[in-house]
């Protein structure tokens, strides 16, 4: 992880993510790899890392509710599917109410998105 977001971490523990957030991170990890981007080393260290985070961390299932969402905010926010979905799933974790409440995100789409819905968006004046 980045400086950043380690900090973050250290500051609030507590982590909610939608359900396919192990698998989008898994997934990236065997891209970076696969790209040269991360040594096998870093790759079992990232791996690892991932894995004591899912421990801990609160997870949003996947239902209907939370598909429907996704849809209706791709109305308002040029999203990718996934995108639309963690937006959702933030949005059902908070019960809609985004006052005080904040995301952790490097995607800019998602960040404007995320702060055109009431989030303040984390790491501050980061983008990707």
């Amino acid at each position: 992880m980045s400086e950043p977001l380690d900090d973050l971490l250290m500051e609030d523990v507590e982590i909610a993510v939608w359900w396919g957030t192990w698998a989008e991170c898994a997934v990236t990890i065997s891209r970076l790899k696969r790209d040269g981007d991360l040594d096998e080393e870093y790759e079992q260290e990232s791996r690892a890392a991932l894995d004591g985070l899912a421990v801990d961390w609160t997870e949003i299932e996947p239902t209907n509710d939370l598909r429907l969402l996704a849809s209706l905010i791709s109305k308002d926010h040029p999203l990718k599917a996934a995108d639309a979905l963690q937006l959702s799933a933030a949005l059902r974790w908070c019960e809609g109410d985004t006052s005080g409440m904040q995301v952790v995100c490097l995607d800019d789409r998602l960040r404007r998105a995320a702060q055109d819905e009431g989030f303040r968006v984390l790491p501050d004046g980061e983008q990707s």
